[in-house]
């Protein structure tokens, strides 16, 4: 199966004074993040308000950002939703749109059973031939993906290429590591906070938000740490902590859409019903991105 890279970031979704998605920005700002390390990005997932944009929307994005990257980066749509139906044909038009993959999501709100799961995920991944990651994400969708129930998805579809991983929760890491059901199939941490611990128990990759302003270093750190050299990894990932606490202060993305507007991007304030970026958690984070800004 294509690799489709070790540090990916979920890039936000840039809006015009209008309020309409800004597709020649997304496209400036994907640049940005390939140049700075990231193997590729994300889009409409959670950090891009995926939940807020339109369809047509989202196939634009889908369809300029990889025609922008060409092979620079792998571009992974963001097709999952709690409606089966509905996914398979958004999955469906992001492959004919040209992308590398496909993020989907364990649904959100219904509470779906381990085995509606199944159901859900292997109906998408027999209707695509693109890879497919999964996201389990509990604290969004309140239900929680066990890893019986990945392993056996990855026995059943061969186009599994991995999970997002976003339980928090370092024994299930452990787990769905030790029984993964193939070795082609990559474990991508789904929180910055602990990907050093992921990578600690044979993990791999990150899907991130910090990666919008960080990219070099969580690579950086992901060498070390490959290299044996844990001191630098620890400490890399000690230095980062203060600024990815900030970025998560408030509810993801607000605080990185307004980094990324510090960073000179015209990004736009998030989509209702996210709020504005709080003054006092502003002037918290003004210190913590200088030493990143881009020269």
């Amino acid at each position: 199966m294509k690799s489709l890279g070790r540090i990916l970031t979920a890039m936000i979704t840039p809006y015009d004074a209008d309020g309409d998605v800004d597709v020649d920005e997304a496209i400036r700002v994907a640049k940005f993040l390939v140049e700075r390390g990231n193997d590729g990005v994300v889009i409409a997932g959670s950090t891009g308000e995926g939940n807020a944009l339109e369809i047509d929307e989202k196939l634009a994005l889908f369809a300029e950002v990889k025609k922008a990257l060409g092979t620079s980066g792998s571009v992974v749509a963001g097709t999952g939703g709690n409606n089966t139906r509905h996914s398979i044909a958004l999955t469906k038009q992001a492959e004919e749109a040209g992308v590398d993959a496909a993020l989907i999501t364990v649904p959100a709100y219904v509470k779906p059973t381990q085995d509606g799961m199944l159901t859900h995920f292997g109906a998408i991944a027999e209707s695509t031939r693109l890879p497919l990651i999964v996201y389990n994400i509990p604290g969004r969708t309140a239900a929680n993906m066990l890893p019986a129930t990945f392993a056996e998805l990855c026995r059943r579809h061969p186009n599994i290429a991995g999970i997002k991983e976003s339980s928090g929760d370092v024994n299930q890491f452990t787990t769905i590591v030790r029984e993964r059901a193939r070795e082609d199939v990559t474990f991508w941490s789904g929180d910055d906070y602990i990907y050093l611990p992921s990578l600690s128990i044979g993990g791999y990759g990150l899907i991130s938000v910090i990666g919008h302003l960080v990219s070099r270093e969580l690579r950086a750190m992901a060498e070390a740490f490959d290299g044996g050299d844990v001191d630098t990894a620890a400490r890399i990932h000690r230095d980062l902590s203060p600024l990815t606490a900030a970025l998560f202060a408030t509810t993801n993305p607000i605080p990185v859409k307004w980094a990324m507007g510090r960073y000179g991007f015209a990004v736009g304030p998030c989509r209702s019903p996210l709020g504005a970026m709080p003054d006092e958690l502003a002037a918290k984070l003004e210190p913590l991105i200088a030493p990143y800004r881009p020269a």
